[in-house]
């Protein structure tokens, strides 16, 4: 199992409620996949330097999490779909 940092820009839109679920389900999509979250951080919501889907600004969402390499493709493909998320980066930790 390799380690990585995801960051994670939500619609502004949703409802505190509704971020959270948005939240949980990165957290639920790691571990679906084979892997464990190690750290979560919520950023709040702050602009962005360009609009993305025609919103200025965004909730900001960092994970640490741990899982085999082949499960990256699967999640930024699920994140990628998902009609929550912005934005997704995906990094490698040394």
């Amino acid at each position: 199992m390799e380690n990585y940092e995801g960051l994670f820009i939500v619609k502004p839109d949703l409802r505190d409620e509704e971020v959270k679920n948005v939240c949980k389900s990165i957290g639920d999509a790691i571990a679906k996949n084979g892997g464990s979250v190690q750290k979560e951080e919520e950023w709040g919501k702050r602009p962005l330097a360009y609009k993305v889907k025609k919103s200025g600004d965004g909730y900001y969402y960092k994970v640490d999490f741990s899982a085999p390499p082949a499960a990256i493709m699967k999640l930024e493909t699920a994140y990628k779909l998902h009609p929550g998320i912005l934005r997704t980066m995906i990094t490698k930790r040394g």
